[in-house]
């Protein structure tokens, strides 16, 4: 049967969805976004035909054995159904160790039900029905062989006196109470969606507690192919098991609204199986929030505290080269499916036409001076700010320990001008080579094509640049432009401003961003119009959502 989840929005509208049996879920969103109040708010619409397997569910079993009745077993679980459809059972449960025992007597009650109909047929000389109820493996067999392909080594039997007992790599079986709590965690997950009804809508809340991805993800994957009756709603951290299952859509919370103490709307956009972009992309897009910023690079520890400074509420994503970041930008603003996506581009303005800058711009890439952290923290402005700010502390004077700072970068750069030259003409020569690819055209018509790139012309040319610079003592363009990280030249920054060292200094930076608005405003003026354009870009949608609204009052 379909099952309807209706989430109210943030932005006054509602996300009216339908998950039908076979049909997977997922709700990916950071601590604190509502997520388990969502999963409660889909419970009580469902309760009647929904199975709700908590994130503050107990893991650990008081016994091995049956220790209901099945008259015990029936009222347990109607009152565990009535308490969890009030609010409460969000955060507390008060039948966390009964539902651990339900989960015990399901798997044996499934063992013994198998066979005593094929016994019954058996006893009908009925050998052919008996064959037949053979093929219907028990839900401790599939489990056995589930746990297996998940790369959890043990095997669940059932023995005397109805006990349930594992064994790890043909050990001596000993009682599943003391299974590692991951191993506990993964039975319990698998009897719960094992023994359920046909038609079931299966809530499964944080699967991953005390399981390694290697092996949670295998094993959600083949518990969803082998309940194709069921629909599964699952609520997870984990950017990547939305991933492991392709053909899953996802609902991406970003926060909610409290009504007193109870959420009454979400911040949330469904990110569908049929979004033709990525994997990579699509990874990027589940671990982020609205609005994306691809930049150039592989991504370091610098990166992110500074770019959350300076454009809040924007996930940072290094893609590489200059080719990635476009690509990156591009494939998300193509697809019609993520319209709710503000996505945008970094990159170095190097050398760039004018007419090149603005088309890049039409398409959302930004190209600058600045395009590393590096080009911030230590940028000539930010050092004086800082310097400033250090020696009003230790009395100081930061005019004379500013040029220190930068007659020791200038002479620690110096020994390395080929070096660092040639590693900006590497970077030129790629973009060079890169422009001059064929076009899809060109290839048809079958033309031959030739690039050809003076290498050492480059170099050359870099080098005397380089070298122009550093005569002329730019600083500025040094740091912005070479990659300085690669020489003594930052160590010898911070010492000179009176720094311990780098991770001091850069600390004393993004503690002066958080505290000086001026100069937070400063250094996203290195940006251009970027800050200012993403910052737009919320209002322009708010302003849309308003026009959307007064559309369809005035229709009504």
């Amino acid at each position: 049967m379909p099952f309807s989840l209706q989430i109210p929005r943030t932005d006054g509208t509602s996300l009216d969805l339908i998950v039908e049996a076979g049909g997977v879920f997922f709700l990916l969103g950071a601590n604190g976004t509502g997520k388990s109040s969502l999963m409660h708010r889909l419970f009580r619409a469902h309760h009647e035909n929904a199975r709700r397997i908590t994130a503050h569910r107990q893991t650990w079993f008081a016994s091995n054995a049956i220790t209901l009745s099945p008259q015990e077993r029936m009222q347990t679980e109607r009152n565990a159904r009535s308490h969890d459809t009030n609010p409460e059972s969000r955060w507390k449960d008060d039948y966390a160790a009964a539902r651990s025992s339900m989960a015990i007597y399901d798997l044996v009650d499934a063992e013994n039900v198998r066979a005593r109909q094929i016994a019954d047929a058996v006893d009908d000389d009925n050998f052919d029905l008996a064959k037949e109820l053979r093929k219907k493996d028990a839900p401790i067999k599939i489990i056995n062989e589930f746990l297996k392909l998940s790369n959890i080594p043990i095997a669940i039997t059932i023995r005397e006196n109805a006990q349930v007992v594992a064994s790890k790599n043909g050990s001596a079986p000993y009682s599943i109470a003391e299974l590692s709590d991951g191993e506990r965690n993964a039975v319990l997950i698998a009897a719960n969606v094992l023994t359920c009804s046909p038609g079931t809508l299966l809530l499964i809340d944080e699967p991953e507690r005390h399981l390694h991805r290697s092996i949670i993800s295998p094993l959600l994957t083949l518990l969803f192919a082998k309940r194709p009756d069921c629909a599964f709603v699952v609520s997870t951290h984990d950017v990547m098991l939305p991933l492991d299952n392709p053909d899953a859509r996802t609902l991406l919370i970003r926060g909610c609204n409290y009504n007193s103490s109870t959420v009454n709307a979400w911040d949330a956009d469904v990110l569908s199986p049929e979004s033709r972009i990525s994997d990579d992309l699509t990874k990027d897009i589940l671990g982020a929030r609205r609005k994306i910023l691809f930049v150039e690079g592989t991504g370091n520890s610098l990166d992110k505290p500074i770019y959350s400074l300076i454009f809040p509420e924007v996930s940072v994503i290094a893609k590489g080269g200059c080719r990635d970041v476009e690509r990156a930008v591009l494939s998300i603003r193509d697809a019609n499916e993520l319209h709710w996506l503000d996505v945008y581009g970094l990159v170095d303005n190097d050398r760039r036409p004018q007419g090149e800058i603005d088309r890049l711009k039409d398409q959302g890439v930004y190209a600058t001076t600045v395009y590393s952290a590096e080009g911030v923290y230590y940028h000539p402005e930010v050092q004086r700010r800082v310097a400033e700010r250090h020696a009003s502390t230790t009395g100081s004077d930061f005019n004379s320990c500013l040029a220190e700072a930068k007659s020791a970068a200038l002479a620690a750069v110096a020994a390395h001008i080929q070096r660092l030259s040639e590693r900006v003409a590497e970077k030129l020569v790629r973009e060079e080579f890169f422009r001059h690819i064929p076009s899809r055209e060109q290839i048809a018509a079958a033309d031959p094509v030739s690039i050809s790139i003076d290498v050492p012309g480059v170099v050359a040319e870099e080098r005397a640049r380089f070298q122009e610079v550093l005569e002329a003592g730019d600083l500025t363009t040094i740091v912005a432009r070479y990659p300085i990280r690669e020489t003594p030249a930052l160590d010898a920054i911070v010492r000179k401003l009176g720094f311990q060292d780098r991770h001091q200094y850069e600390g004393a930076v993004r503690k002066l961003l958080m505290d000086d608005a001026e100069a937070l405003g400063c250094v996203r003026a290195l940006f251009g119009a970027l800050a200012t354009d993403i910052a737009a870009a919320g209002r322009h949608a708010e302003v849309g959502l308003l026009d959307d609204t007064s559309a369809m009052l005035a229709r009504s």
